[in-house]
């Protein structure tokens, strides 16, 4: 006869001796831990899905004795002989121990995106410790840098080597591309909107304290700052604070003129800074080019500019070679300045002090491309302005200050003469074009030459006026303007107010009340 099992026949293995039912594969990190759990707890399965009454007095001995081994001391409290049967008959039963901790609802959490990490698959949580394993791993490696920056800080010594603790660029360097992982590795994990370009997270800036904004309480109106601008603000108030002028200083105002092109106080601050690290000046115009064509409209660039050359000239000044290399530079910039915006006010009012500063009255190259500029557009009154600057204002025989709307008996007859021809062509090529004319006024003035010396060629513009819409021809309002004022000139009243008064009627309706005004002058 076979030995009997003293404790009892299992319920649990009868079942699963009659029928092994496969295990599914957990497709959750959910299922898993419960597969793992119940796979640890076989009876107390039985009891969660059948109740305690549905096992047999061998389970529910098991039952009871697991929950006894499971509750830490009880066991100690058996007598001798109680611990002995107790363990047999687990031993017997062939039932784990230990039981897995059992899963709860709420133990993953939710990611950033508020999905439950419960529901990862196994590949996905995996890859998510992983993440979370080398977040740690990173954290452990910056404690370490922080503790040695803070010891090379104190010039500490190495108790073992006698050697002074010191911080290599490329230590710096290393810590500022784990701190970009983990700021990248927060976001990925928690969604933390972290800039890992941020100066927080940049080891060259851990020794600075942010200056924030001071907003007044209450304010009406408070600026709203992008996060990144405003953190950038704050350390740029922190340094200004204690006059620091270093190369992170640098690159930090070069950041914030990117962001924000027109903040003056940072320029005037990167000036200093130019001038205390002593950085070359062709250097700093090289960067500032490229400023410069990203941000076409903008005048604190250009005073920048102007203050480098300002300090840069006096160093070459006895070199003329160094000086011409200057000059063709600066015009082959602003030539490329030009070609993007042929009339941008705050590259011809530069042009003109760099004519001023490096005497470039007499150059070829400056006359020349002004030339070609009014070829390409006679319109371009920008082009028109500065021809007169140079041909007016030219310190080899022009009057100190003279103003550019008073004769200036030192200009050569020569001089008048050749713009008068030049003009004369231009206004030919154009006679609707405005430019010229006023250009041709200028001249006559500059010159001292009364209007009534271009009388002739005025009136070439203009025939049978007032004589019916039949033969009236007009070819240019401008020489109609201008012969109004001839006539006045000359005394000849009548003749004036016809070109006026036909100005308003027909030839430039727009300003008709402006050429009304014009006729009653006439009777003053």
């Amino acid at each position: 006869m076979p030995t009997k099992n003293k404790g009892g026949t299992s319920k649990a293995k009868e079942s699963e001796a009659k029928q092994q039912a496969p295990v599914q594969e957990p497709r959750t990190i959910r299922e898993f831990e419960w597969q793992r759990y119940w796979s640890t707890n076989p009876v107390h399965k039985l009891v969660e899905e059948q109740g305690l009454g549905s096992l047999s007095a061998a389970d529910k001995r098991t039952y009871l004795n697991l929950e006894l081994v499971r509750t830490p001391g009880q066991v100690d409290q058996l007598s001798k002989k109680g611990q002995r049967d107790l363990w047999k008959q687990l031993s017997e039963a062939n039932v784990p121990l230990r039981s897995a901790p059992r899963p709860r609802d709420n133990q993953w959490g939710h990611d950033k995106n508020g999905r439950d990490i419960g529901d990862y698959s196994l590949e996905e949580y995996a890859a998510y410790e992983q993440k979370k394993a080398r977040l740690s791993e990173l954290r452990l490696e910056s404690s370490f840098f922080k503790r040695d920056r803070q010891r090379a800080l104190q010039k500490s010594k190495n108790a073992t080597t006698g050697k002074t603790y010191t911080l290599a660029q490329d230590d710096i360097a290393t810590e500022k591309e784990r701190r970009r992982e983990m700021a990248n590795l927060r976001n990925e994990l928690y969604g933390a909107k972290e800039d890992s370009e941020a100066y927080a997270n940049d080891p060259e800036w851990d020794d600075v304290v942010p200056i924030p904004q001071d907003e007044p309480e209450g304010a009406l109106s408070v600026i709203a700052y992008t996060e990144h601008y405003a953190e950038a603000m704050g350390y740029l108030r922190a340094v200004m604070a204690v006059k620091e002028y270093s190369p992170r200083c640098l690159r930090l105002t070069e950041h914030i003129i990117d962001l924000n092109p027109a903040h003056y106080t940072v320029w005037l601050y990167r000036l200093e800074i130019v001038k205390a690290l002593n950085i070359p000046i062709p250097d700093e115009l090289e960067w500032l080019n490229d400023v410069s064509l990203e941000h076409l409209k903008n005048y604190q660039i250009w005073h920048h500019r102007q203050q480098l050359i300002d300090m840069h000239y006096p160093t070459i000044q006895s070199d003329a070679d160094a000086v011409a290399a200057l000059a063709s530079d600066e015009h082959s910039f602003l030539t490329r300045m030009l070609s993007k915006d042929t009339k941008n006010y705050h590259v011809w009012s530069y042009r003109q002090y760099m004519v001023r500063r490096l005497g470039l009255w007499d150059s070829d190259t400056e006359m020349g491309n002004v030339d070609m500029m009014i070829n390409q557009d006679v319109r371009n009154n920008s082009a028109w302005a500065h021809r007169f600057f140079l041909v007016f204002s030219n310190t080899a025989y022009s009057t100190p200050d003279s103003h550019g709307t008073e004769h200036d008996p030192r200009v050569p007859a020569q001089v008048i003469d050749r713009e008068i021809s030049y003009t004369r062509e231009m206004i030919k090529a154009a006679p609707q074009n405005q430019s010229p004319w006023n250009y041709f006024r200028g001249v006559l003035v500059k010159g001292g030459r009364p209007l009534q010396t271009v009388r002739e060629f005025a009136e070439t513009f203009v025939s049978n006026l007032g004589e019916g819409e039949g033969s009236e021809s007009v070819r240019s309002s401008h020489a109609l303007d201008l012969l109004a004022d001839i006539y006045k000139e000359a005394g000849e009243t009548e003749k004036a107010d016809l070109c006026l008064r036909r100005l308003g009627e027909k030839w430039d309706r727009i300003r008709e009340g402006y050429w009304e005004y014009r006729r009653q002058m006439l009777e003053t």
